[in-house]
């Protein structure tokens, strides 16, 4: 959970930043973009904005237990989202929310109830004349979003218990989002999801390659143009809509990355600093660490196990267990990957962004892994750069940026260890859902 009001907080101190350090020249901005991520829910009043609920994180799966009723109609919510049913989507914590806190009920029987991502919530905070108002990418990952007509869906609306009247309306993700309160009452014109923004961060993405942003966890998308693609137990997803198209991706998650480093770096009594600045050295020290099987906030893509255990196999030292802490991020991304390759057109490179990525050592092991050439752009802050380029209005001069190349190497104990990795998880996994 994070406070709703400390983000709105946050945002407006970032435009008096803006504000100050351009002086006059505020006067040549022309607009303004904004990226969330896509899975956090607010409630608030819609009269005055007041929040009525902590913003709840993607994270979060404090109710992924009432979701489960709901399997039989699996494929239903598949066809019409393009998701699989999990507690990280929004309509399990809005339902929790309708559930457990007596200032939204109280609300909703009033009729000034307002809820949905945390896109709309901040929409309506930040503009002048407030809208209630979102983005595709980021209604979509509320289970409750057509991904075919584009709209909220009453089917689910219907199955969930959740009512439109308190949603806000899907606009496209190019759209008078209204007059920003500060930078000279500048129209936020874009409003899209933190990793569907960072796919155009260099411009128009190339279908030949598979975009990976290394941050708190790992998202993984294989741009496919104007087609949506299934493949079972990954994600079709909208990145981006206008009046005249729509771009979709394959998508996978590793919902364990940084997070998972920084959880048993605290666990171990290892400094986040010490880490930051050993990590690279450890990598390539340490070349048999034991294995992680890492379910820290629930396996992701292609596994779906939101309660999966964590467990070390084997011994080692803290160093080496932050190895394999690691090489468990990297195994979970190989496993998306090699389905992405076997179920659709191979892959020739992969881009990699994000504060992860700055490691020259996972980068070298991802290439190795994967067996094909990785490469990171200078700027690693990819979700400013791809709101940059579609509030510009997607510029064909959009500038090539330089960037670190990472060719593939034998690492025969690398694939060693994915192999035995691979085994463990499978035979975990038969245990973990034998007991339901």
């Amino acid at each position: 959970e994070q406070d709703a009001e400390e983000l709105v907080a946050s945002a407006r101190n970032v435009l008096d930043q803006i504000c100050r350090h351009l002086g006059p020249d505020v006067k040549y901005l022309h607009a303004a973009g904004m990226a969330t991520q896509r899975s956090n829910i607010v409630c608030w009043d819609r009269r005055n904005g007041h929040t009525l609920s902590p913003a709840i994180s993607w994270q979060d799966r404090r109710a992924y237990q009432w979701l489960e009723q709901y399997q039989a109609q699996s494929q239903m919510i598949r066809d019409k989202t393009g998701l699989l049913i999990t507690a990280h989507y929004g309509v399990s914590k809005l339902k929790w929310c309708l559930d457990n806190l007596a200032q939204v009920q109280e609300a909703q029987q009033q009729g000034f109830l307002a809820y949905g991502p945390l896109a709309s919530y901040l929409v309506f905070r930040l503009v002048q004349q407030p809208l209630n108002l979102v983005d595709p990418a980021s209604a979509s990952r509320t289970l409750l979003w057509n991904i075919n007509s584009k709209t909220w869906d009453p089917d689910l609306l219907s199955l969930f218990g959740i009512a439109e009247q308190y949603l806000p309306k899907c606009v496209a993700t190019v759209a008078s989002y209204g007059a920003i309160k500060m930078c000279n009452h500048r129209v936020l014109s874009v409003v899209t999801g933190d990793q569907s923004a960072a796919l155009y961060a260099f411009g128009q993405p190339d279908e030949e390659t598979v975009y990976i942003n290394m941050g708190t966890g790992v998202f993984i998308q294989r741009p496919t143009g104007n087609r949506k693609v299934d493949i079972p137990r990954l994600l079709c997803s909208v990145v981006y809509q206008d009046e005249q198209q729509s771009h979709y991706v394959i998508e996978c998650t590793v919902n364990g990355a940084a997070n998972a480093l920084m959880e048993v770096e605290d666990v171990l009594g290892i400094a986040e600093s010490d880490a930051e600045q050993n990590f690279d050295d450890w990598l390539q020290r340490y070349t048999n660490p034991p294995l992680f099987l890492n379910g820290v906030a629930g396996l992701g893509t292609p596994y779906w196990v939101p309660d999966f255990p964590c467990k070390f196999i084997g011994n080692g030292c803290a160093e080496e267990k932050i190895v394999a802490v690691a090489e468990s991020i990297l195994f979970l991304t190989n496993v998306n990957l090699k389905i992405l390759q076997e179920q659709y057109v191979p892959l020739k490179k992969i881009v990699v962004t994000g504060g992860l990525s700055n490691s020259d050592g996972l980068c070298q092991k991802l290439a190795n892994l994967v067996q094909l050439p990785v490469y990171r752009p200078a700027q690693c802050e990819a979700t400013a750069m791809g709101v940059a380029y579609l509030t510009a209005g997607m510029p064909e001069n959009w500038g090539a940026q330089s960037a670190s190349m990472f060719t593939s190497q034998e690492e025969a104990t690398l694939y060693t260890r994915f192999a035995s990795w691979q085994k463990a998880m499978q035979a975990e996994l038969k245990r973990h859902n034998s007991k339901y």
